[in-house]
């Protein structure tokens, strides 16, 4: 393993920017999410460089997976067919890009190159797939396994008790078969959040990441043709995590909470560290800015903290979670009530 490269960070003297995140040791609560940025070993270097303090793998979807090993399956039956040839140009078929196998490659090369957590994203389709794909990941050596529950739960005869008891039974299986720390990615939309939080925790979840950013279909208007649009964060984006972080913080007080979605400047990480996380995901801003958006926000991070005197992140995290203000309502309805009855085009 490498040595962690000097960064920005390290240069500069004052507070202790250290975090634990799902158990991990991270110099600064920053962490590298999902996203193109990760996928390569030579960018990953460069987010490390710029001081990130974790970084999360492309989710591996069962679907995807599934389809491109097939695929390989198939060629390898033509290649069956022709083996009387020995020079047959498909008698070995090279399966290291496709599959399970190009998640499992990517794993064991960021272990071997970064000095910082690597975390794999699972995203499956079928029970048992969470399961498998899991412990794959957790086998090749990632220091911890994100389930990232994305899903459009369609069918009119499933209620929300039946879709939410689902979710709780693939965090059952996969915390069976792993070894490492389990962070569990939600969306926002559940009728209870608090409840279905406590009830992760206990189904064997050591972190929850929110919110997971649903990435809706668009229309193309002059094909008449439903296509994908990628649309970036916005910093307004924030407070939702913000707020449920907050709360979720008194509730769940030794679990690790990560917020992503809106994270923009070095305020949007203090405000994120003081309503309780203990770690802050980063994509948007990294596609838009490149890697050294991390140094600048360490900076900013570690000049906020040196100039109000506080010793250390762990000093900063939660002083101002729901348990901490002087009104909790502030985080509840109250806020709600407030904003709308004092709004004015001044504000």
């Amino acid at each position: 393993m490498t040595t962690s490269p000097d960064t920005a960070e390290t240069a500069l003297a004052g507070p202790d920017l250290s975090s634990s995140y799902l158990g991990l040791a991270l110099h600064n609560p920053l962490v590298a999410s999902a996203s193109p940025l990760t996928r390569t070993v030579d960018s990953l270097l460069e987010l490390q460089q710029a001081g990130v303090g974790a970084v999360v793998l492309p989710s591996l979807f069962q679907e995807e997976v599934e389809a491109e090993e097939l695929e390989s399956m198939k060629l390898l039956d033509v290649g069956d067919a022709f083996a009387e040839f020995e020079s047959a140009p498909l008698s070995d078929v090279d399966a290291s890009g496709l599959g399970t196998e190009r998640h499992v490659t990517l794993v064991e090369e960021a272990k071997a190159a970064l000095s910082i957590p690597v975390i794999a994203s699972v995203n499956g389709t079928q029970p048992g797939g969470w399961a498998r794909y899991g412990a794959i990941m957790a086998e090749a050596g990632a220091d911890a396994i994100e389930l990232n529950l994305y899903a459009v739960n369609t069918d009119p005869a499933e209620d929300s008790n039946t879709v939410e008891s689902r979710y709780l039974h693939i965090i059952e299986s996969v915390k069976s078969v792993i070894d490492v720390p389990l962070a569990v990615k939600l969306s926002q939309n559940f009728q209870s959040l608090s409840n279905f939080a406590a009830r992760a925790t206990d189904a064997g979840a050591d972190g929850l990441v929110l919110f997971n950013r649903f990435l809706g279909p668009d229309l193309d208007l002059d094909n008449f043709q439903v296509v994908p649009r990628v649309a970036l964060s916005t910093p307004g984006e924030l407070r939702l995590r913000t707020r449920w972080i907050a709360i979720l913080r008194s509730q769940l007080p030794h679990i690790s909470l990560a917020a992503t979605g809106g994270v923009h400047s070095s305020a949007d990480v203090i405000k994120t560290l003081l309503v309780g996380a203990d770690s802050v995901y980063l994509a948007s801003t990294l596609l838009q800015h490149g890697p050294q958006k991390i140094t600048e926000l360490v900076e900013g991070l570690q000049s906020w903290m040196a100039e109000r005197e506080y010793d250390s992140v762990q000093q900063l995290r939660g002083s101002m979670s729901l348990s901490s203000v002087d009104n909790p309502g502030e985080f509840e309805r109250a806020q709600y009530v407030q904003a709308i009855t004092t709004w004015s085009p001044e504000n």
